[in-house]
């Protein structure tokens, strides 16, 4: 089932090896994959003199993942290729302690403070691109507490299952039988809600605070640039985000990312954590600042995760996030209907029809690429034209299935209690309201600051954004931002980039110099 050349790549990237993993497996005698199944566990076995694998007969076509005879908490319902494929080979190497993604020891800490037996199934699509950020995640947290179990499941699979739990996007994260997350996530926010859910042992975890010359919150495009032009100045950097990329993570493709024809965001966050990793920079991932509070000429700044470090000054990076309709019945059919994404949660809509709220770049796009799968796409946008570029409107309007509604609001989302069933629109001109019948609805309005902890300590226009001078100098001393938390105009990779070279220069400027913006 593998080929030749990723069975060599495992031979090599399994080569080192130290602990006997068992791939324990199940699966009913007439199961119609049965044989794709076995050929998949076999070729993987075949990689290494350290992996094996059992088959016995079984209800379920699903195998744990044992370590010396031992199980680790973790399980495969499904065969996990695709994007789930990278899931597995995490796994194995996550424990045998040699992946490249374990959390450093706060964050172990905090997963080991977790109260209970705790079980998790996670249901994917082996086609969608956030998937595996969750399960990984979560296998992460199997591998570090022994009271926490974690099994992917894969939807398409298992859809008469899938169906009774009305999952209509993945990923979708069941706890103990109650859904705790549904789409995109990462470590410390599943984290946040596993606390939240199961609660935690308090234990004396004190540590002294770390000092710093500069902190950075936040590590999309403002800033990694900041950190790096920091740490080549020679100052001492850390740099506290929850994902390495921000929303650069989210974005498909990139094209006007001068002298980068093309690259996609994974891709670029990826560049952009290697970049930051050939300096002698503290990379702080998976939790977010809570609080600064000034404390002797210093800034005092609390972490998610309990941490405290001290600062003489800070650049706040943390970008934005997608903004939502505030309407009614929006935030109760998330997951149920209402989606972001529609790489990831457009094929649970096929031969359906949905609508795409905005019609910028984003909505556009994500209509078109609708369209190929969907049986009907209404973009229905505010304004009275929709903004994206000519090339995606011409795209667009040659699609027969692909509506364009302008001049409405959207009042409310409608549901029958277990699924997205319509969407109220007001047209704007004529003051009338219409229900249309639909299946879902894809949010494409744009992006909002994420400067709410912020608020309260620097100064923000009504859009939220942080307002900064020319030189990215805040309201406040030794506070800096940069990029799309701010009030620059054109949210774009490339001027974020440069707004956060300007913060870093700014910082280094006012730090050599011994004072701050007034």
């Amino acid at each position: 089932m593998l080929d030749n050349d990723i069975k060599q790549q495992l031979q090599g990237i399994f080569a080192g090896l130290q602990a006997d993993y068992m791939l324990e497996a199940t699966v009913p005698e007439s199961h119609e994959y049965k044989k794709d199944f076995e050929d998949f566990l076999s070729d993987v076995a075949s990689t290494s003199d350290n992996i094996d694998y059992k088959i016995i007969d079984g209800k379920q076509l699903a195998f744990l993942l044992l370590k010396n005879g031992q199980e680790t908490g973790i399980k495969f319902r499904g065969i996990p290729n695709g994007h789930e494929f990278s899931s597995l080979i995490l796994a194995i190497l996550n424990s045998d302690g040699q992946g490249k993604n374990i959390p450093d020891e706060a964050l172990t800490n905090s997963v080991k403070m977790l109260k209970g037996k705790i079980n998790l199934t996670t249901y994917v699509s082996l086609t969608c691109t956030n998937c595996p950020d969750i399960v990984q995640s979560l296998n992460l947290m199997a591998l570090l507490n022994s009271n926490i179990k974690h099994e992917m499941v894969d939807g398409a699979l298992y859809q008469t299952e899938a169906d009774a739990l009305n999952i209509q996007a993945v990923p979708s994260v069941f706890a103990d039988g109650q859904l705790l997350h549904a789409g995109k996530s990462d470590f410390g926010t599943l984290l946040e809600k596993l606390k939240a859910h199961y609660g935690v042992e308090i234990k004396s975890n004190k540590t002294e605070a770390k000092s710093y010359d500069v902190i950075v919150a936040g590590s999309g495009p403002s800033g990694t640039s900041a950190a790096i032009y920091l740490a080549r100045k020679g100052l001492k950097v850390a740099v506290i985000t929850d994902r390495t990329g921000g929303q650069v993570n989210d974005t498909v493709g990139i094209e006007n990312l001068i002298s980068t024809p093309y690259i996609t965001g994974k891709q670029l966050a990826a560049q952009l954590k290697t970049h930051i990793q050939n300096y002698e920079i503290d990379l702080l991932e998976h939790r977010r600042v809570e609080k600064i509070i000034d404390e002797n000429s210093h800034k005092v700044i609390f972490a998610s995760t309990g941490e405290k470090f001290i600062s003489k000054s800070v650049i706040i990076a943390t970008g934005a996030n997608w903004r939502r309709l505030n309407v009614p019945g929006e935030n109760e059919y998330i997951g149920r209907g209402v989606a972001f994404c529609p790489h990831c949660d457009g094929p649970f809509y096929k031969g359906k029809h949905v609508a795409v709220v905005g019609g910028g770049n984003s909505g556009i796009e994500a209509a078109i690429d609708l369209s190929g799968i969907c049986s009907k796409v209404t973009v229905l946008e505010f304004a009275d034209n929709i903004k994206a570029d000519t090339v995606l409107q011409e795209n667009a309007k040659s699609r027969s299935n692909l509506e364009i509604i302008t001049s409405v609001q959207t009042t409310e989302v409608i549901g029958n209690g277990e699924k997205v069933t319509g969407i109220n629109i007001k047209h704007r001109d004529s003051g009338a309201e219409e229900i249309i019948n639909l299946d879902g609805i894809f949010v494409q309005i744009g992006l909002v600051a994420n400067s709410g902890i912020f608020k309260d300590y620097v100064k923000t226009n009504k859009a939220g954004e942080i307002e900064i001078d020319g030189h990215c100098r805040t309201s406040q001393r030794g506070i800096y931002a940069a990029g799309d938390v701010t009030n620059i105009p054109y949210k774009q990779i490339i001027i974020s980039m440069g707004e956060g070279a300007k913060a870093a220069l700014s910082a280094f400027e006012d730090h050599i110099r011994n004072f701050s913006a007034d």
